[in-house]
């Protein structure tokens, strides 16, 4: 059945591609153009926190510390840092660094970018994730330090890519919004809601220069029309923003080029640990060995998707691949839930609900869950209501099960304790699914305050372990990267976050040598 839906749609958008005119305008030959869904909201880099914002500031501005494949903290505008004590950072930076106005860039310039925020002169959410921070001291132009009210090891990550870039001192939110200035690689050049952002290379950039001259942020909101602006050639590129079955249409189209590469982004079941049912872990246990993922992968995401089982990806340095597995196994199931004291009456054991949004990949994925429980003795009822209905319930609790997606932030180990501390219970965290274990939560305390790092992949190992045995997740799949992009587009370096780094390194070709490729 979903096999035929799928051709019917590949079908369908395969035929609006073929029917399109070839007669919109192509980009200039020194301006990428790139599609995106919408408009960033904030390119202030204290307050802007949509993906648009935090992934066009990533260009604009640098920040302290930049992260690599392994999501492990690098050098960034600090060069190197030091930690004499729990309670003290010293970050040393980069000498003749400059804004895109002239300006040099120093530690007074550091300082101010957190005490406005610390300090409230800039209203932002991104004031919490500071909040263990006491005062930041700038007593060189190449110095800064800051000084914690308690350790807190996540610090470094919360300085690093694209998590906070360092804008002018004296800069209000104002002036930041509407004409950004940093030290990045590119510099701002307009924005137009709804429209589109224009970038342009930073010539006096004091790293690697990029290769672009100029970058033209499209904003496309419809999916099909994003397709079209790619198929017709009036559009260079796009990340991540259009469905799997129009990817493997455009994938035949002789001038365009997906690629692909791992991704951190998490789709997982969330099973509330309050529920009659489902506080017994033998019932969550059997819930996981109850589910196929291999035709959900191959059927549901075309591919587009690996296994996952941790919260956190393969790809970062903190992940355990040693933990407890559920490979398919409906015996087993229905054997834990006989245990459990749920024998089968009448081929049904009980009655589980999953809420989920009215999105058809979500309501898909619910359709295929139930008819695999029922397999199992567990009838599971369905129930749609718009997104903001829906997640309006998962925050206050009001679920059995739900399925969403975690994107950027389980890059970092410290999201254990956001979604699964006793503390965390909404609406002070995201530990919807209310699962509390003393042990885990010492862990987690452990490991916050921990600055080796070899004894923070040790805590957290343990940490997946007790995880996976008790299952208040149970994790589904990492979705890969995809990019379509024209044939002029070369030299593009995927990372497994899905952000924009791509374009400090991608290049265009000449027109000569993009008509000599093409069959």
């Amino acid at each position: 059945m979903l096999d035929v839906r799928q051709r019917l749609l590949t079908l369908l958008l395969w035929l609006l591609l073929v029917s399109a005119f070839s007669c919109s305008s192509q980009p200039a030959p020194d301006t990428l153009v790139m599609i995106i869904e919408s408009s960033p909201t904030n390119l202030d880099p204290r307050v802007g926190i949509d993906a648009f914002s935090e992934r066009i500031d990533i260009l604009l501005f640098d920040d302290l510390l930049t992260r690599d494949e392994h999501f492990t903290v690098q050098p960034g505008l600090a060069e190197r840092w030091e930690i004499p004590d729990p309670l003290t950072y010293i970050f040393h930076l980069h000498h003749g660094v400059r804004f895109h106005d002239g300006r040099p860039l120093t530690s007074k310039d550091v300082k101010w970018t957190f005490d406005s925020l610390l300090q409230g002169k800039v209203r932002s959410t991104k004031a919490a994730v500071y909040r263990f921070v006491d005062h930041i001291e700038a007593p060189e132009d190449d110095r800064v330090i800051f000084k914690m009210k308690e350790p807190f090891a996540t610090l470094l990550w919360n300085l690093s890519g694209g998590a906070m870039g360092i804008v002018p001192y004296g800069s209000r939110e104002d002036e930041m919004t509407s004409h950004p200035v940093g030290s990045g690689p590119f510099r701002f050049v307009s924005a137009e809601q709804d429209k589109e952002v224009v970038v342009e290379r930073n010539e006096a950039y004091w790293g690697e220069k990029a290769h672009l001259e100029r970058i033209r942020f499209a904003v496309v909101p419809d999916t099909t029309t994003r397709a079209l602006e790619l198929r017709k050639g009036s559009a260079d590129l796009e990340s991540n923003a259009l469905t799997t079955d129009m990817v493997l249409t455009l994938e035949r189209d002789p001038t365009l080029v997906v690629s692909r590469g791992p991704g951190s982004i998490l789709a997982y079941l969330a099973l509330n640990c309050r529920d009659p049912h489902l506080k017994d872990v033998r019932v969550r246990q059997a819930l996981a060995y109850a589910i196929n993922r291999r035709p959900m992968l191959q059927h549901l995401m075309r591919s587009f998707a690996r296994p996952a089982d941790s919260i956190l990806p393969p790809e970062s340095w903190a992940y355990n691949k040693d933990v407890p597995r559920y490979e398919y196994n409906p015996a087993r199931a229905g054997q834990l839930l006989d245990q459990a004291g749920y024998p089968a009456v009448n081929r049904i054991r009980f009655h589980l609900t999953m809420k989920t949004s009215t999105e058809e990949n979500t309501r898909l994925l619910a359709a295929v869950l139930q008819q695999q429980l029922r397999e199992v003795g567990i009838a599971l009822d369905i129930r749609s209501f718009d997104f903001a209905t829906f997640f309006s319930d998962v925050t206050k609790g009001v679920f059995e099960m739900y399925s969403l997606r975690w994107i950027g932030g389980n890059e970092d180990p410290d999201i254990f304790e956001y979604a699964f501390h006793t503390s965390k219970f909404p609406p002070h965290g995201a530990n919807r699914s209310f699962y509390s274990n003393p042990r885990l939560d010492t862990l987690i305390d452990r490991a916050r305050g921990e600055l080796d790092q070899d004894t923070r992949k040790q805590l957290y190992a343990e940490i997946q372990t007790i995880l996976a045995q008790d299952l208040p997740y149970i994790n589904l799949w990492y979705i890969d990267n995809v990019v379509v992009h024209s044939k002029r587009v070369e030299n593009l370096r995927l990372n497994a976050s899905g952000n924009y780094d791509f374009l400090k390194t991608a290049e265009l070709t000449s027109p000569k040598k993009v008509i000599s490729k093409a069959p």
